[in-house]
């Protein structure tokens, strides 16, 4: 888990001046912000701003470091270095959005064994040495995480929709994405949401959920490729889509053509109410999917906000 952000620049008082940092730390209650020194005990994985920072950079070039560091059984500490005050203020905002499904923050309706055991089955459904399926578990966790900090007290069940969302790709697409042959494109979205909220059922009553709970994350499961007025499915949609672009986007468009790229960006953006565009600006994307983003924000007279 990734439990600290380290910093060079830390002075006695703490981290540097400005209102930046009380903004990462609202944001990311659970990491705690101290000096190198605090690192001790703990796996500390040095991370260069500078690098991170660089115009050309792909933040997906990072992934293989920081997923990979956080698989021991230490608990994982980020030391960044090469920037100073507001720059360091951004990438630290940028650094833990991306990697936030590795902070595993709770609340008080998942604190228990009952989401203990969800995790715990979730996480054996996943063959994490297929990339397709550890891309999906990666995504699973950092959606979960997004409901988190877009709604602190979020329900046991939308948190257990958003880590389950999608987990008819284990069936469909584990080792192959097929999304881009699809004759109807909200069609094979609906489609695979109704046999995901089938699979989620099933799993929420092996681990031992109430009928009430089994149905209502079935529900949310099944709509969530859909955005509503139901409160929970459109916190459920806004953190899948805040997903694909903090998280999975840099590696989609690597993946697919530059035309279904494009189609995805526009459907995805669709999806997130007004009120988060905010939130695209707390991100560090790869330089073709911004302009992407860009270029569909322009179209609908938006601007790209920033941090």
């Amino acid at each position: 888990m990734l439990r600290q952000l380290l910093l060079s620049d830390y002075g006695n008082e703490g981290p540097p001046v400005g209102d930046g940092w009380s903004l990462v730390q609202a944001e990311f209650p659970t990491v705690e912000v101290g000096p190198l020194s605090a690192g001790h005990g703990s796996r500390v994985l040095r991370l260069d701003v500078g690098e991170w920072a660089s115009a050309t950079f792909d933040p997906f070039d990072w992934d293989g470091r920081v997923f990979g560091a956080a698989e021991g059984t230490e608990p994982l500490s980020l030391h960044l270095e090469g920037a100073h005050r507001e720059a360091l203020v951004i990438a630290a905002l940028e650094v833990l959005t991306r990697y936030q499904g590795l902070v595993g923050r709770r609340n008080a309706a998942s604190a228990g064994p009952l989401f203990d055991r969800l995790l715990a089955r979730h996480r054996a459904l996943h063959d994490l040495s297929r990339p397709l399926v550890r891309a999906d578990y990666q995504h699973a966790l950092d959606a979960w995480q997004w409901v988190l900090r877009l709604r602190p007290d979020a329900s046991l069940a939308v948190q257990a929709a958003a880590l389950f969302h999608d987990v008819e790709r284990l069936l469909s697409e584990a080792d192959k994405r097929v999304e881009h042959h699809a004759k109807d494109y909200q069609a094979f979205k609906d489609a695979h949401a109704a046999r995901g909220a089938e699979m989620t059922r099933e799993v929420l009553e092996e681990v031992g959920a109430d009928d009430a709970t089994c149905r209502r994350v079935k529900e949310l499961v099944a709509k969530h490729e859909r955005p509503g007025g139901d409160p929970d499915l459109a916190l459920l949609n806004d953190a899948d889509a805040l997903s694909f672009f903090s998280l999975n986007s840099s590696g989609f468009i690597r993946y697919f053509d530059p035309e279904h790229s494009r189609r995805k960006v526009a459907y995805t953006l669709a999806r997130l109410r007004p009120e988060q565009l905010r939130r695209l600006g707390q991100m560090r994307l790869a330089p073709t999917v911004r302009r992407l983003l860009e270029v569909q924000l322009a179209s609908l007279s938006l601007p790209m906000e920033t941090a």
